[in-house]
This record gives C-alpha cells, sequence and structure tokens, in this order.
C-alpha cells in the first residue's frame, strides 16, 4: 500500500509530506485498517536498560515530536518508539523550507531544530495515549538557552516526563540547534550527566520507579571525543547509549540536488559512519551498557549489521520514507534470522 502512496508524497514538499503521512497514520488507526498498512511481526522478544521490548526495532526520535500519534505508530509493529525531541518551551524551530530529500541517494537533510510545542503539551498527549508498548521520550534545551544553562533545560523536560516515560533520551547530539554538540565535550558532558543522573536517582526514589537514562551521540565525533564519551558515560552509569544522531557530512554527495542545504543528513549516506561509531564506543563502554543502533538502516541487512557492531537494539526513522511500513517487519526478521544463525562470527548481542 505505501508504494501506492509514496508518488503523491514524493510530489509534495517534504515537511508537508511528512505532516499528511502522520494524519493518515493517525486515520488507519482509528478506522483499524492498520493490518492493510503494516504486518505486525512476529515476536522477538529482547530485554535492555531493565526493560522487556517485544521486538528490537523501535521509531528514532523526530517523527512525532509532540506524542500526538503514539497509538497509531505502536500499531505499525514497532517494538518501541521515541517521542520528542521536547523542550521546556514551545519552539517554532528554524524558517520553512527545512527538509529536503536527497531521492537518489535515498536520504533526507533536516534543519528543523527542535520545532515543539513544548514538554507541557507533549505530556498532556501521553496522558491520553492508550500506550500498548514502549515508550522513549527524548528532551532537549531551548534555542535560545545558553550552554551555561543547558543544565536547567534538560532537568525540567526530565522531571515533567519522568512519570509517563518507559525510558528517557538526552539529546545533546542535534547539529540544528546551534552550539548543542559542545555538550558533547569531554568536561560540559561529565557535567551534564552526572547533574541528570543525580536527578534520575532522586526522581527514582520519589516515584518509586527508576526509568532508565540514555544519552545520544553524533556521528561526526573524532575516534578522540568516542572514547572520551565512553569515559564519561561509562564513569556516571548510564543506562544506555544512541548511536548516532543525523550527520553533517557529505561525503560522496558532491553535485547531487539538496546536498549543500544546512542541516543533519540521514539515510543511507549516514549508515557507515553511524556504524563506525556504534562499533567503537562499544568496545570503550562496559557490557552491561547496551547501545541503540540508528542512522542508516533501510533493509533487514542494515539492521542485523547494527547488531553485529554491537547494538541491542535498532531505530530507523528515513529508512520509512523510503521503504514504508514493511521495513519494521523485514528488520525483524532479519534480527531473528542473526540470533537463531548457529554460528555468526559477530559481536556477540549486548544488554
Amino acid at each position: 500500500m505505501y508504494g501506492l502512496a509514496r508518488p503523491f508524497l514524493f510530489g509534495l514538499d517534504a515537511e508537508r509530506a511528512h505532516d499528511v503521512t502522520l494524519s493518515a497514520l493517525e486515520a488507519a488507526y482509528r478506522s483499524g485498517i492498520n493490518p492493510l498498512i503494516a504486518g505486525t511481526p512476529k515476536p522477538l522478544a529482547t530485554r535492555a536498560f531493565g526493560l522487556q521490548f517485544p521486538n528490537p526495532v523501535g521509531l528514532a526520535a523526530g517523527l512525532d515530536k509532540n506524542g500526538e500519534h503514539i497509538d497509531a505508530l505502536l500499531a505499525l509493529g514497532f517494538g518501541f518508539i521515541e517521542i520528542g525531541t521536547t523542550t521546556p518551551r514551545p519552539q517554532e524551530g528554524n524558517p520553512k523550507p527545512r527538509m529536503f530529500r536527497l531521492p537518489d541517494q535515498r536520504a533526507v537533510i533536516n534543519r528543523l531544530g527542535f520545532n515543539n510545542l513544548g514538554v507541557d503539551a507533549l505530556v498532556r498527549n501521553v496522558e491520553k495515549a492508550k500506550r500498548r508498548g514502549v515508550l522513549g521520550i527524548n528532551i532537549g534545551k531551548n534555542k535560545d538557552t545558553p550552554n551555561e544553562s543547558a543544565e536547567s533545560d534538560y532537568l525540567y523536560c526530565m522531571e515533567r516526563v519522568y512519570a509517563l516515560a518507559d525510558y528517557i533520551t538526552v539529546n545533546i547530539s542535534s547539529p540544528n540547534t546551534a552550539g548543542l554538540r559542545e555538550l558533547q565535550e569531554e568536561q560540559q558532558l561529565r557535567r551534564l550527566v552526572a547533574a541528570l543522573r543525580e536527578a534520575q536517582e532522586r526522581l527514582a526514589a520519589q516515584h518509586g520507579r527508576r526509568v532508565p537514562m540514555l544519552v545520544k551521540i553524533a556521528p561526526d565525533l573524532t575516534d578522540d571525543d568516542i572514547d572520551a564519551a565512553g569515559r564519561v558515560l561509562s564513569d556516571l552509569e548510564v543506562d544506555g547509549v544512541i548511536a548516532t544522531n543525523t550527520t553533517i557530512g557529505r561525503f560522496g554527495l558532491d553535485g547531487v540536488r539538496h546536498a549543500n542545504e544546512a542541516g543533519g543528513l540521514s539515510g543511507e549516506p549516514l549508515m557507515g559512519k553511524s556504524t563506525l561509531v556504534l562499533r567503537r564506543l562499544r568496545t570503550r563502554l562496559p557490557e552491561h551498557i547496551p547501545m541503540i543502533g540508528v542512522g542508516g538502516i533501510l533493509s533487514g541487512a542494515d539492521a542485523a549489521t547494527k547488531q553485529a557492531a554491537g547494538a541491542t537494539l535498532v531505530q530507523m526513522y528515513t529508512g520509512l520514507v523510503y521503504r514504508g511500513p514493511a521495513l519494521i517487519s523485514e528488520c525483524v526478521e532479519a534480527v531473528r534470522r542473526r540470533k537463531e544463525a548457529p554460528s555468526r562470527g559477530n559481536l556477540p548481542p549486548h544488554g
């Protein structure tokens, strides 16, 4: 069915197509025709961060920034979905146009800039959802909050979403908020994550429930940066790491229409770079800190490659733009085959 809809969607501006797709998914869910859109994957139970996932294939943050379509997205067969990024106050994001397709490269460039209705609106939406599945909430800072005050924004969001999230992701890696990636510098990262870990333990005692905290990193870090991040995240005992966000790199895209647009590149060209970061960071983290692999998954083989590099779970977003919901089951089955193979010759699964 997605194959029929794709030409129409690709005839629209990329951001308009994004909005139309979400509205259509919501309508399909409410009318009960989801099975015509995507078959439900067979269960492949996976445990990570102290949580049980029905399958290891999830939706990355960014598609549903305000948590308005939680139930419709979970009904597509994801093992988990991640909503956000949300910020303390509403913000419009960057001027339009701010999303661009690179069809021949199966890629997207976006510079949305944490456009969202604010954390209070997200909380109201989550409270209304039935939530038949694992829900992650991705938190960030407002663009006009200076980095020296970023901690207060992240703490505010964490406190607001803590009771509703199955896990919380700290987004310090989007390239579309000026200066945000500076928070990945070793000393800044240590200060921020230490403050959030302290808040996490305080909130766990307050709510009688410990919600895992993950950190999402960029694919554009140097080897030394990756090693430093590994030290910090290991020392502070975060619950998990997501590798990676979008890239500011444009390797191999010379002469491609829209390739020079500012923003983060996702999709097929990101696969190699994001997987290298995942693999290196996996060797720098202790075994008990699981990783989510994201960036460039457009086939089941890509999902299996992420797991071979050390991911316990995987996420997709741009792959849905080019492949549609059938990609979910394809990835689950590829991971199942890899798991059931008698001898894989790959890194053991983590988590």
